[in-house]
């Protein structure tokens, strides 16, 4: 089995971990869920987070080959842009991501100048299409339920699943948002639990469960099928969905859900700028 370097960012304002995925052998890597550190007071932008990850690109003298988002985030502002304008890379994301811009691009009223079509991106991964990182084989497989665009990675040995599912003692990931469905998203866990049980898994993000005191986002796919609260071995989908749409329905709108779609959905760039030569952000009422 191939076995890529995984070296985790945590970013505690927002509970995301991104990763850069390494191949030893050729020191070619990924930067997976990348942050823009955002302020929503002042409406502030900087990039101390993305310069975390780039100062490690270049310290250990590795190649940036791909810029991988797993989904359209909304907790988080990409920084896949600033990262591939300072090492270089492909920024990709999966290809059902039209249509979570068709459904955002109608609550935030966008003009025309808003392709809806996901040419923001360098490159589209389609279900279950084959990649190279290095020398080492990789996957993309969708993983919608928590959005319709939702995409898992396996490189190598490595699983990185985006929100789709959180550690065995969280749980899983809310399914309300536009396009979001709790029966699929039982049914994308399901084909990740078809994987080797050794499989490490690498999670997006960490909100450190009751009784834990640390942050973690490494398990496994045999630790998620024997332990997960929500998902675990024996657990029915119909059980599923009833405590998913439940716990759903108590949930508030994450807290950088406007700003962070506005600018995922455009693969990091921000609107553009208006007459005054400054660039805005909408936030619709009542829309979510």
């Amino acid at each position: 089995m191939q076995i890529p370097d995984v070296t985790g960012f945590f970013d505690e304002a927002t509970f995301t971990i991104s990763y850069v995925v390494t191949d030893p052998a050729t020191l070619q890597c990924a930067v997976i869920d990348s942050v823009l550190d955002y302020d929503p007071a002042s409406g502030r932008t900087n990039t101390q987070s993305a310069d975390r990850i780039i100062a490690h690109i270049r310290e250990r003298g590795l190649t940036c080959q791909w810029i991988i988002d797993t989904h359209v985030h909304a907790d988080h502002l990409t920084a896949a842009p600033y990262i591939r304008d300072q090492v270089g890379g492909t920024t990709a994301i999966g290809d059902q991501i039209p249509t979570v811009q068709t459904v955002f691009g109608e609550i935030f009223n966008e003009d025309q100048r808003f392709a809806r079509d996901g040419r923001q991106f360098d490159h589209l991964f389609s279900d279950g299409e084959t990649y190279q990182l290095g020398r080492i084989d990789a996957k993309a497989m969708s993983t919608p339920g928590h959005t319709p665009a939702c995409m898992s990675h396996l490189i190598g040995d490595a699983l990185f699943v985006g929100d789709t599912i959180f550690m065995p003692d969280f749980g899983t990931a809310r399914c309300d948002f536009p396009g979001g469905d709790a029966g699929t998203l039982y049914d994308s866990i399901q084909m990740l639990f078809a994987l080797p049980d050794q499989t490490r898994m690498f999670l997006c993000h960490d909100y450190k469960a009751p009784g834990r005191d640390t942050y973690v986002w490494e398990t496994t796919v045999g630790e998620q099928k024997r332990a997960n609260i929500h998902v675990r071995d024996g657990l029915s989908r119909e059980d599923f969905i009833a405590m998913r749409e439940a716990r759903d329905a108590t949930l508030s709108m994450p807290r950088l859900i406007l700003p962070s779609v506005q600018i995922n959905m455009r693969a990091g760039e921000m609107p553009p700028e208006e007459d005054n030569g400054k660039s805005y952000m909408k936030v619709p009422i009542n829309a979510l």
